[in-house]
This record gives structure tokens, C-alpha cells and sequence, in this order.
């Protein structure tokens, strides 16, 4: 006879959603540790690694890629701004839309992208082949759950 007192560690067995949460707090804590001595936090390293490898982008750009709505995103790039990191510039066919560069301190601090996500994988202990497999299964579930969202509305 199970007490509520001693819980038994399969009552969240069933649920997906709990070692999805697990596994992202686990894995955010870790990138947390590797990015302080740097000076950054989780979303502005994703940012990062988007300028660093897709060039200048606008902000919608930013919001679509990394799924963050606009208010979420504006301080976030703010305060890379102020820490000089990237540099904002009106487009030169459209005023309306803001563009966003690394700046060459952001591009030095970019380098070190690589080196953390080096460290990840191999802190996660899984092949590239098994990596690969994981993210696809992952953005399966992402895509699915947005669906579910948008038919929901």
C-alpha cells in the first residue's frame, strides 16, 4: 500500500510531458553553466547561433525562427545591444523593418557556439545518428502540439 508519504517514482511514468520538462530544465541548467563564463544567457545564445550562421535577419525573422513572440524577444535583444553584441539598422528598402548584425564582438563571441554545443553532446552521451533521430522526434512533437493549438483556437 502505497503511503503520500512515499511516493513512488512511476506515478509520472505515463506522462511525456513530465520527462520533456525533465530533459529541457536538465538541459537549460547545463547550457547555463557553459554560458555564464561568457556573459550569456540561453536565449541570447540562441540568437547567436542564428545571426552567426544565417547573417543579418530582421526581427520577424528572429521571432519566426526561434519561436519567441516579439515581446519575449525585444529585451532579450536589447540588452545584447547594450552589451555589444549585435547591432540594429533600419532596412534600407523598408524602414518599417529592423535588421540585425553581429557586431565583430558578437561575431568573437559567436565562436564559442561551437565549443558549447560540442560540450552538450557529448554530456548528452549519444551518437550523432541517435542526436539526429531525437531532434526529428522532438520537432514532431513541437509541430504536432502547434497543430493541436491552432485547431483549439
Amino acid at each position: 500500500m502505497r503511503t503520500r508519504h512515499t511516493l513512488e517514482s512511476d506515478v509520472l511514468d505515463e506522462l511525456l510531458c513530465f520527462d520533456l520538462y525533465a530533459a529541457s530544465r536538465a538541459l537549460t541548467r547545463r547550457y547555463r553553466l557553459l554560458l555564464e563564463e561568457h556573459g550569456l544567457t540561453y536565449p541570447q545564445y540562441l540568437v547567436l547561433v542564428v545571426l552567426g550562421g544565417a547573417g543579418p535577419s530582421s526581427i520577424k525573422e528572429l521571432v519566426g525562427t526561434l519561436r519567441l513572440d516579439h515581446a519575449t524577444l525585444t529585451p532579450i535583444l536589447r540588452r545584447m545591444e547594450e552589451a555589444g553584441l549585435l547591432a540594429r539598422d533600419r532596412d534600407l528598402d523598408d524602414a518599417r523593418v529592423v535588421r540585425l548584425a553581429l557586431t565583430e564582438h558578437g561575431t568573437r563571441v559567436h565562436a564559442v557556439t561551437e565549443t558549447v554545443k560540442c560540450r552538450i553532446s557529448a554530456d548528452l552521451g549519444l551518437t550523432p545518428d541517435e542526436a539526429h533521430r531525437l531532434q526529428l522526434a522532438l520537432r514532431d512533437v513541437a509541430t504536432s502540439a502547434e497543430r493541436a493549438l491552432k485547431s483549439a483556437d
